[in-house]
């Protein structure tokens, strides 16, 4: 699949099928090389016609916007160190100037990322790529795939801009706080190749002295009080035995610090990559602004820390709709509120980095002395009295033997009395698999707040049991539809999804027909779970007829098990009124009012022939075809005339739905050359007369509705100063919600 945003054609990108997009510049030739990164295999093969430095470029140049900033990466492997660049021309095709990255610290013969970012300076309007290596002799090649040019990639949600997540363009949105300096510095890294937030170039804290050292970034991103927070970043430890950190740091209205949460990298293994460190925390009462410190206790003079992919968010909830908050959900900085409430364990977060975990990098280690049993509790969060609640754990055999675990929610009233424990399930654990610990709990009368209990039993002395992915949330139906007559959909929502197997969704009609349900990459057929909560807005359901939603969820092994949604209806008021739909954007979906419905032809190739002697001709015919013919509506505001402008613009397939009974089911429709006529000689008057030429079509199987993807107007307020920032970047506000850029 295509870099989304990227400029370059798939084939200048992946260099599949061939090396077309490419071309020299400096000392060299090019051919396809293999064992590339990407779908097909290839990528490009730089190699020197003598010693020196070789340029590679893009065939192609890309329009720009002076001013704009524009990102490049690529991923790279050679015997030498390279760098990257994006060459700035003019509309004459005159080079303005070039930006390069940082050349890379060592060479590698495995993929590793190189990346630069810069704004297009001022007469520039196109671009191009440049990748060079300075080879040591003649005949020596280079190898480059993956290559994006386009916006920067951000992380979405992430209350950082870009150039403070990435360093890409400087280090100016980082300051040193004490026994430090900041640079730039370009270390071999392999990211993965769908990998597209982080790059080649690293935000570097060099410590002066010996002591402890810290940077802290210089954005002051907004909060809101009582939200959790989630905070992460790359690092790279100088070595294994340095104390790295990441702090989340919270700041009220004047600019004090007023909550520090810090959380510390477990010594990795072998500790030469980029690491992975979360820290989360919920935003004080007077909490205004945050920021995300990182350092190095007890430097050596002279030792760098690297940071990559810094960033700030709302913290997710590891299982939709869980109370626990997600420091004690996934024991990412310690053990958070977690206790021993009574037995001789001990808990602590696992080390090293990356050892054992279902979620993250960490898990918490519970460790038994001798054979009994322990009881581990969570903090008290608050739940509703009456209902039934699920917990969930992930627990592991990590040594020793383990004969069960008991798992309960233990409830108190607001005044904190403890109401009791439910009776809980206990659960065997054979071997040294992860398991998952399900059990429903009912909230007692008076509940307000509940603790989630395990009760593990050693069988053995000197025991660990590793946990994760804790989660405490309310039962809500597993299949969900309801139908939005006013805006002409219905919604499916489907609950504790298991990760990682496939979903395939069916909407079937009265008369059990059953027909895939579009999502956001196409119809849903097969799709990769993601998420445990799954929300399908399907536009094309039918109206004045009863429907239901049939799932089917596939294990790895291909196994099925379903699931079906109760009957919703949607309904069309106004007899006089159709939708006309626009499949793959429905935020372009409009009401029309009908003037008349068409007259239909059914037209056929044909061909005649007169055989002599014969009284009747023989005709040859191809097979009937679809319906064509008119319909004719009225717009009645200038706000209806430009929302239906937008839905014809774009040409493609349409679905039209009228009311039940209309003599008409539901089509989808290409349109062909739309009149727009008024209907009086009134100049103020609004209302139009349309007449759309329609020609049946298909349904759209490949089609998948274009959305934000978890875009959100903070992402906007990060990247953009003003308003007016915006209108240079972005034609139409759809543009803005799809992130569309000229």
């Amino acid at each position: 699949m295509a870099i989304p945003g990227n400029l370059l054609s798939p084939t200048t990108e992946t260099i599949d099928p061939n090396t077309s997009g490419w071309t020299s510049k400096l000392n060299c030739t090019l051919a396809k090389g293999t064992g590339g990164r990407t779908g097909g295999g290839g990528c490009l093969a730089v190699r020197s016609v003598a010693a020196g430095e070789m340029q590679a470029r893009t065939v192609s140049s890309y329009p720009v916007t002076a001013g704009t900033v524009y990102y490049c990466f690529a991923d790279a492997a050679g015997s030498v160190p390279e760098r990257i660049g994006i060459r700035w021309l003019s509309a004459t095709g005159t080079e303005v100037s070039i930006t390069w990255s940082l050349t890379t610290m060592a060479a590698s013969s495995s993929w590793h990322r190189v990346s630069v970012a810069g704004a297009s300076p001022a007469g520039a309007t196109q671009a191009q790529v440049l990748l060079s290596s300075t080879e040591t002799a003649a005949s020596v090649s280079h190898f480059w795939e993956n290559v994006y040019l386009g916006p920067p990639i951000h992380t979405t949600g992430n209350l950082l801009p870009f150039n403070t997540e990435s360093s890409e363009i400087d280090a100016s949105g980082w300051a040193p706080v004490v026994n430090a300096t900041i640079t730039r510095q370009v270390p071999v890294v392999s990211w993965s190749v769908t990998n597209y937030t982080a790059g080649g170039q690293t935000l570097a804290m060099v410590a002066t002295a010996a002591g402890n050292a810290s940077i802290l970034a210089v954005d002051r991103p907004t909060v809101t009080p009582g939200q959790e927070y989630l905070a992460y970043a790359y690092l790279q430890p100088p070595v294994l035995t340095a104390q790295a950190w990441v702090e989340l740091r919270y700041y009220d209205a004047n600019g004090n610090q007023i909550q520090a949460t810090r959380s510390t990298l477990a010594p990795p293994t072998p500790g030469t990559g980029m690491y992975r460190q979360r820290v989360s925390a919920v935003a004080p009462a007077n909490a205004a602004t945050c920021s995300l410190a990182a350092g190095l206790d007890g430097a050596s003079a002279g030792q760098v820390l690297r940071l990559e992919t810094v960033a700030i968010g709302a913290a997710p909830a590891l299982q939709a709709g869980s109370v626990l908050p997600y420091a004690d959900a996934s024991f990412e900085q310690g053990t958070a509120g977690w206790s021993v409430a009574s037995g001789v364990a001990t808990i602590a977060r696992t080390t090293p980095w990356g050892a054992s975990s279902w979620n993250g990098s960490y898990a918490l280690a519970v460790t038994s002395t001798t054979a009994t049993a322990s009881v581990i509790r969570s903090m008290k969060v608050p739940v509703r009295e009456g209902v039934n609640w699920r917990v969930l754990v992930h627990a592991h055999p990590a040594a020793g033997a383990w004969s069960t675990a008991l798992v309960r929610v233990r409830w108190y009233d607001a005044a904190d009395t403890d109401l009791g424990a439910s009776t809980g399930i206990a659960f065997i654990l054979p071997g040294t698999s992860w398991y998952a610990l399900q059990a429903d709990q009912l909230a007692p009368a008076g509940a307000t707040q509940a603790a989630i209990e395990i009760v593990p039993t050693a069988s053995a002395a000197d025991s660990v049991l590793h946990v994760d992915w804790v989660a405490l949330w309310e039962v809500l139906p597993l299949t969900a539809a309801t139908a939005d007559s006013g805006a002409g959909y219905a919604t499916l929502t489907l609950r504790e999804l298991p990760l990682d197997y496939t979903v395939t969704v069916y909407r079937v009609g009265p008369d059990g027909a059953r027909t895939l349900v579009r999502g956001e990459s196409g119809l849903i057929d097969r799709q990769t779970i993601t998420s445990d909560l799954l929300i399908v807005e399907d536009h094309e359901a039918p109206m004045g007829v009863p429907i239901s939603y049939h799932i089917e969820i596939y294990n790895l092994g291909g196994e099925r098990s379903t699931r079906s949604s109760d009957t919703v209806t949607l309904t069309l008021d106004d007899i006089n009124e159709a939708w006309l739909k626009d499949p793959g954007n429905p935020q372009r979906n409009m009401r029309v009012m009908v003037q008349s419905a068409p007259d239909w032809q059914r037209p056929v190739e044909q061909s005649t022939v007169v055989v002599r002697g014969r009284r009747n001709k023989v005709v040859l015919s191809g097979k009937r075809q679809g319906l064509e013919g008119d319909l004719a509506i009225w717009t009645r505001s200038d706000e209806e005339r430009r929302a239906l402008h937008l839905l014809l613009d774009s040409g493609t397939t349409l679905l039209w739905q009228a009311a039940p009974g209309m003599g008409v089911g539901d089509m989808y429709v290409s349109v062909a050359q739309a009149t727009e006529a008024r209907i009086g000689q009134l100049a103020q008057e609004a209302w139009r007369s349309w007449t759309l030429p329609l020609v049946q079509q298909d349904m759209p199987v490949t089609t998948g509705i274009n959305g934000s993807g978890g875009r959100t107007w903070q992402d906007v307020l990060t990247e953009f100063g003003t308003a007016d920032d915006l209108l240079d970047v972005y034609a139409t506000t759809e543009d803005l919600l799809l992130d569309r850029r000229r």
